[in-house]
């Protein structure tokens, strides 16, 4: 508990010096109720922020985790060891495949897609067929960015027999992106899953933050 205030404290004075308004909550209880303090307060946020500790601590990782992005709708911003933690990236690579999750990605980052300097809708071995990603693969996406101000490319690659995620990181260092934005899948069950994933991702990954939405 002496720990728990001091980082208070610590953090306070951060952000004191920012001229932001804030507030600082601490929670202290047992790890099982972790995901809940967290849900408590994702509510009422508009983004859950994992920086690297959590995302080293087998413990509470999966639990904050699953507390903001399962629980509430809400998205949450990994940022892993060496990433710059930006809501105004210049470039964004959106990982498409016409699935809900990816479509609520695209709408919770929003502001950040309009605001940068280049989108890229990068989509991975996709197939041309009308009732998923339509005739010509990521322009229905593209255009609905367009309208709201992003400033899109779209990126259709041959997995040449590599698994999606090592393309896309490839094609994220290749194009000199800032943030990569994608959906979260799996189900409840799978939730454990999922933190494996994004652990998995961003280790041997370019050190970029990666926008998660569900």
């Amino acid at each position: 508990m002496a720990t728990l205030e001091k980082t208070a404290r610590e953090i306070q004075t951060l952000l004191r010096a920012m001229w932001l308004c804030y507030d600082v909550d601490t929670d202290y209880c047992d790890q099982a109720s972790v995901g809940d303090a967290v849900r408590q307060r994702a509510l009422c946020a508009d983004l859950t922020i994992v920086g690297p500790a959590l995302l080293n601590d087998d413990h509470l990782g999966p639990s904050v985790v699953n507390g903001s992005l399962f629980d509430t709708g809400k998205p949450v911003l990994v940022v892993p060891k060496g990433a710059e933690a930006t809501l105004s990236p210049r470039r964004v690579v959106v990982c498409w495949d016409s699935r809900v999750e990816a479509s609520r990605a695209v709408r919770e980052a929003l502001d950040i897609l309009s605001r940068a300097e280049e989108v890229r809708v990068t989509l991975v071995d996709p197939e041309p067929i009308c009732n998923a990603n339509g005739a010509e693969p990521g322009a229905d996406i593209a255009a609905y960015l367009t309208r709201h101000g992003a400033r899109v490319a779209v990126d259709r690659l041959p997995s040449a027999g590599k698994p999606a995620a090592t393309v896309l990181a490839q094609h994220a260092i290749d194009t000199s992106a800032d943030m990569i934005v994608m959906g979260a899948y799996g189900s409840r069950r799978l939730r454990e899953r999922l933190f494996g994933g994004v652990t998995r991702w961003i280790v041997g990954k370019p050190a970029l933050p990666l926008f998660l939405a569900r």
